[in-house]
């Protein structure tokens, strides 16, 4: 069974050798917060923390987010609530399913009460709201102000986090992006990779969630690696983790750190990222997510 407590001791950062790294002399290392916790893993721990705070110093003993059928987020969500001793109700977005997926089986497991809506009314959220009383909500996905300033604390376990010119993340709602830039220094570039096909409305919900004077620093959101949209995962990203699993003994997943990674090998190779750089992705967990991918698609 899992468990529902969180090891920070065991995020580590791991450093990536290839030829493609070498012949550009860029550092490449790797933030491995999917140690944490086999469920409320990478970036998930860091954007509920203070809302859990926030719910738990309000004397709320319920707590509920909204989330997609296949959602990292409401999965972490329910592990996070359960630990924190608070309910958990999650509104998934579509018809309730004839029998429920690996997801949403962990998510009831670990307590949650799920409720389905149909996706038009999923967007209603003042009104579904509305249907509940005496109970905290918090955003899909973590996004707010609390999450990002959760988000704000993953640097500090990169040692020598100082030493990186650029700093890379996936980018969904852009919680974890924002908190990178709040506590990056002003000589690092911040690079989030969209998971989302033609999501340009990325940059202004990373900057509402910033100060004025963090606006300033440097930063992009790139969105040209996606694969053809969220959760797509062709053959040639499919390729491409087991490349790197096989090389590396790196786990990715097929929303968030696959397409991050390669993001960061075409920005190396094209430039981007010029020669002499030192990279740190920050790995953002979500691995469960391969669950829905037929057996031995992955070596790992």
């Amino acid at each position: 069974m899992p468990t529902y407590s969180i090891d920070l001791d065991k995020i580590y950062t791991q450093t990536l050798h290839a030829e493609w790294l070498h012949q550009r002399k860029v550092l490449l290392d790797v933030l491995r917060l999917d140690q944490l916790h086999e469920v409320v893993s990478g970036n998930k721990w860091f954007k509920l923390k203070y809302y859990l705070q926030d719910a738990l110093l309000s004397g709320a003993t319920s707590a509920a987010t909204f989330g997609g059928a296949y959602s990292n987020h409401i999965v972490a969500f329910s592990y996070a609530c359960k630990q924190a001793g608070i309910k958990s109700t999650g509104i998934i977005r579509g018809e309730e399913p004839s029998s429920l997926n690996d997801s949403l089986k962990d998510a009831k497991n670990a307590g949650m009460e799920l409720h389905f809506t149909d996706r038009s009314s999923y967007h209603n959220r003042e009104a579904i709201k509305k249907q509940f009383s005496n109970i905290y909500w918090v955003d899909e996905g973590g996004y707010g102000k609390p999450g990002a300033k959760g988000a704000a604390e993953i640097l500090s376990f990169a040692p020598g986090k100082e030493k990186y010119t650029h700093i890379v993340c996936a980018v969904g709602t852009g919680t974890m992006m924002a908190g990178l830039i709040k506590s990056a220094g002003i000589h690092q570039h911040i690079t989030g990779i969209s998971s989302m096909k033609n999501n340009h409305t990325l940059t202004s919900q990373v900057k509402s969630l910033l100060e004025p004077h963090e606006q300033q620093k440097s930063f992009s959101v790139m969105h040209d690696f996606h694969f053809g949209g969220y959760a797509k995962h062709p053959p040639g990203l499919l390729q491409f983790m087991n490349e790197i699993w096989l090389q590396q003994l790196l786990p990715t997943d097929i929303v968030y750190t696959a397409k991050t990674l390669y993001g960061i090998k075409q920005l190396i190779l094209n430039n981007t990222i010029p020669s002499g750089s030192s990279v740190l992705m920050i790995h953002s967990g979500g691995l469960q997510g391969n669950r829905s991918l037929p057996v031995n698609t992955l070596l790992f």
